[in-house]
């Protein structure tokens, strides 16, 4: 049986912020791999329900997952979980489980309330995405990166391991400033444009492999998204971690043993 899990990534966090996680992981006998930043190669641009964000997964998956060692555990946190998810739909041949982290699986009337305000164009209004697109996106040094979110109410909850991967892995160096490495534009872009077609999706092509999820218990994005599908989807592998919808950051080591637990009940 292969022992590789591909992970992938909330909106705005490159992968390299997760690596307390991928080192538990690692050392429970683990391969794991993650596409860095999603949404950032021309090749694959965003646009409404992310189908090319969905095909960008299934070709990492392809090139790093040889043939003969498929399928592989997907594991997701919010975007990255929603992604595995139509991924799995899309390609039930390479996914033999799912463990989702707080995506909200948008179906029924907020799906349809969801559709009409993208057919509107209201979404940059009311969306996470016109805060991102206001987000401070450069500073002198990546000591001054640090110590901005330090300050911060949100980043005071983090493991400081995690912020430490942050710092190290979320920012570059250009023109003698530290910038952001995920760009404000694709960040707003992918909130903007967030499926509405999940539930449709997963009628016509229901999902072929067990699916898991891990919702925090101050989650505002579950709260909003519903509960409905998730909870009918994973059945007895629906189970609550203490934290906010960033619970892997906040509780990385509790979030990799309860993925592993789940992991081993596909």
């Amino acid at each position: 049986m292969d022992r590789t899990i591909v992970f992938s990534h909330a909106n705005s966090f490159p992968a390299g912020t997760y690596r307390v996680l991928f080192e538990r992981w690692r050392a429970a006998g683990w391969r794991v791999v993650a596409l860095d930043r999603f949404g950032h190669d021309p090749a694959y641009p965003v646009t409404s329900n992310w189908p090319k964000l969905r095909d960008q997964l299934i070709h990492f998956i392809e090139q790093e997952v040889p043939a003969g060692e498929r399928p592989a555990v997907l594991v997701g946190h919010s975007l990255g979980g929603l992604l595995s998810v139509l991924a799995a739909s899309r390609r039930p041949d390479l996914a033999r489980g799912l463990v989702v982290l707080d995506s909200p699986l948008v179906t029924g009337w907020r799906a349809h309330g969801l559709r009409v305000m993208k057919a509107s164009r209201l979404m940059p209004r009311v969306s996470p995405g016109r805060i991102a697109q206001r987000r401070r996106y450069e500073w002198p040094s990546r000591e001054e990166v640090k110590a901005h979110f330090a300050r911060k109410q949100l980043f005071a909850r983090w493991d400081a391991r995690v912020l430490d991967d942050y710092v190290a892995s979320g920012f570059a160096e250009a023109g003698g400033k530290t910038v952001l490495a995920f760009q404000r534009e694709v960040e707003a872009r992918i909130y903007d444009t967030l499926p509405h077609h999940i539930g449709a999706m997963l009628k016509r092509h229901p999902l072929r492999c067990p699916l898991a999820f891990i919702a925090g218990t101050q989650s505002v994005e579950m709260r909003q998204g519903g509960l409905e599908a998730s909870r009918a989807l994973a059945r007895e592998r629906f189970v609550w971690l203490e934290g906010t919808h960033l619970y892997p950051m906040e509780k990385p080591d509790a979030t990799a043993d309860q993925v592993l637990r789940l992991i081993d009940t596909f």
